[in-house]
C-alpha cells in the first residue's frame, strides 16, 4: 500500500483550513485517513502551522511520501532533512481589559488641544482686493449718469 502525507481541506468557501494527514494514495482528497498529524491555516498572518514532529518522523521513516505542499511545510518546521525551523509566530494579542482601561484614561484626560481655533487678527489678503474691485465698478457708473 502506497502511503502519502498530504493536506485534507476543511473550512468554508474562501476560508480554507487544512489538516496534515497520512492516507492511502488511492483515497479521495478529503476521504478516509490513517492518521492526522497536524494542521495548517494559510489565512492567518503569519500562517499557522502545527505538526506533531514525532509522528511525522515516524511516517517518513516507514516510507510515507509527502506531497509537494506538505514537504514545504515540513521543511519550515524542520521535520525533513535540510529544513530548519523557520516558523514565524504571531504577536501576542493585547488583553482586552488593558485596552479598555487605556481608552477610558484617554477619554477622561484633559484635551491636548482646544476644540476651537481663534481668529487671527490679520485681515485676509483677498478682502482688500475685492473692496477695490467694487469701488472701481461704482465710479464708472456714477460718471455715466
Amino acid at each position: 500500500m502506497a502511503v502519502k502525507i498530504r493536506l485534507k481541506r476543511m473550512g468554508k468557501i474562501r476560508t480554507p483550513f487544512y489538516r496534515i494527514v497520512v492516507a492511502d494514495s488511492r483515497t479521495k482528497r478529503d476521504g478516509r485517513v490513517i492518521e492526522e498529524i497536524g494542521t495548517y491555516n494559510p489565512k492567518t498572518e503569519p500562517s499557522t502551522i502545527h505538526v506533531d514532529s514525532e509522528r511525522a518522523q515516524y511516517w517518513l521513516g516507514v516510507g510515507a511520501q509527502p506531497t509537494e505542499a506538505v514537504a514545504a511545510i515540513l521543511k519550515l518546521t524542520g521535520d525533513i532533512e535540510g529544513g530548519k525551523n523557520t516558523l514565524k509566530h504571531p504577536e501576542p494579542k493585547r488583553d482586552k481589559a488593558e485596552a479598555f482601561d487605556e481608552a477610558l484614561k484617554e477619554l477622561h484626560a484633559e484635551p491636548k488641544k482646544s476644540a476651537t481655533t481663534t481668529k487671527s487678527s490679520k485681515p485676509k489678503a483677498e478682502e482688500p482686493a475685492a473692496d477695490e474691485a467694487k469701488a472701481e465698478e461704482e465710479t464708472p457708473a456714477t460718471e455715466a449718469e
